[in-house]
């Protein structure tokens, strides 16, 4: 048996028709198929590989640490150099209100840290969070996904979540004493490059403040500069209680975090001691990685050119079958006439070198989150074979 035949009988699957393109190496903004078909990336794992693929930094790291020690105990019990220094260097720039980080396995783990860490500071139960929403796909983070086509399967979920609408004055006003916390992302990813509009942020929080609730803001998919800062909540002056983070947290290796403040975070050692343990959690390889990246993020200034890619996007995705396009730095949603025509978009775009996806709850949009590497030589054959592509579909 090939590998593609092997993948489908002992790779457990997670749909009937799994794209199954082979991927042999990946380097920089590309992928290169198991044949040599060179693929430029326009999803980077999902805004994992925001500073590219197998960057030279990153991959040092990994070497270095390897060498050194790989796990040794359950996290939070032994002092390793690579997750005290990734800490700090992140909390350095993070707001002083958050300057304490609990590392987990993913962005999933990070969720399910945080909401344990709200019930246990507030004494309170009841959560409150989005409609299109995505936290993970662990059973609490199911509690809280935006969809019911998603949740039904597995119920009795979590009690105690109430979902309303992104940016509605409905969410806001539900928010109560007997509220724990309120989980949103900063930008809605999955929903479709779904951005906060007329201060609703600013609100939100304000009325966690008043209420004594938490507020957790979801950064897996849009920190680490994606939205042309390092964090999209400083695009709204606006600092939550609890950070989510993941995906590009681990520059390529698997990674999630919560963070919040040191006084809030030590609920979790006393009434039970060890509140949330995790195993692998803050591994040190992935710390150093995750630290190598970073540090290419900020040295390399990946971020300042951001704004002018995102206009390049808009500047060439013209077209009568684009009905609409949403974005917000390097997150861009492209919105098609149906899911269909979305799916026969991404097959064209695979057959000829360019690579991307679709969203969860947008499933009529192409998603376009490259390495924040890309360049405007890249942008616009990636731009030219997506054109082509709509040009094929006919009127």
């Amino acid at each position: 048996m090939n590998n593609r035949e092997l993948f489908l009988r002992h790779v457990a699957q997670t749909s009937p028709e799994p794209m199954a393109l082979e991927i042999a190496r990946a380097k920089g903004n590309y992928l290169y198929g198991a044949d040599g078909t060179q693929f430029i990336d326009l999803i980077g794992g999902i805004s994992v590989c925001n500073i590219g693929h197998s960057h030279p930094a990153v991959v040092q790291a990994i070497k270095d640490q390897a060498e050194k020690y790989l796990h040794v105990m359950v996290y939070g019990e032994l002092v390793l150099s690579p997750q005290v220094r990734y800490a700090e260097r992140l909390c350095a720039h993070l707001p002083a209100g958050l300057d304490s980080v609990y590392f987990t396995n993913s962005g999933s783990e990070a969720t399910e840290g945080a909401l344990k860490l709200a019930k246990r500071a507030t004494g309170r139960s009841n959560i409150i969070c989005c409609n299109n929403s995505y936290h993970g796909s662990t059973s609490g983070a199911l509690a809280l996904m935006g969809d019911e086509y998603w949740r039904n399967a597995f119920r009795p979920l979590m009690p105690g979540v109430r979902h309303y609408d992104f940016n509605s004055d409905a969410l806001i006003e539900a928010i109560d004493a007997d509220t724990a916390c309120v989980v949103v992302e900063t930008i809605q990813g999955e929903a479709g490059v779904v951005a906060p509009t007329n201060n609703w942020l600013q609100q939100l929080r304000q009325r966690c403040t008043d209420t004594g609730a938490l507020l957790v803001l979801d950064e897996i998919q849009c920190g680490f500069g994606r939205t042309g800062k390092l964090w999209g909540f400083e695009h709204f002056g606006v600092v939550p209680h609890i950070l989510l983070m993941g995906k590009a947290l681990g520059g390529g290796m698997p990674m999630g975090a919560f963070v919040a403040s040191r006084e809030l975070m030590w609920e979790l050692t006393h009434t039970p001691v060890l509140g949330h343990i995790t195993t692998f959690g803050g591994h040190p390889v992935c710390c150093a990685a995750g630290m190598a990246a970073f540090e290419v993020l900020l040295n390399e200034q990946l971020m300042d050119g951001i704004a002018q890619r995102n206009q390049e996007f808009h500047k060439l995705l013209i077209h009568p079958k684009i009905l609409e396009i949403r974005s917000f730095g390097l997150l861009i949603a492209v919105r098609l006439e149906s899911p269909a025509a979305v799916m026969r978009l991404i097959k064209h775009c695979t057959a000829n070198g360019v690579f991307t996806d679709w969203f969860l709850f947008a499933p009529d949009c192409v998603r376009i989150a490259p390495p924040l590497t890309i360049g405007l030589d890249d942008i616009r054959k990636a731009c030219t074979v997506i054109l082509q592509g709509l040009d094929a579909m006919g009127v």
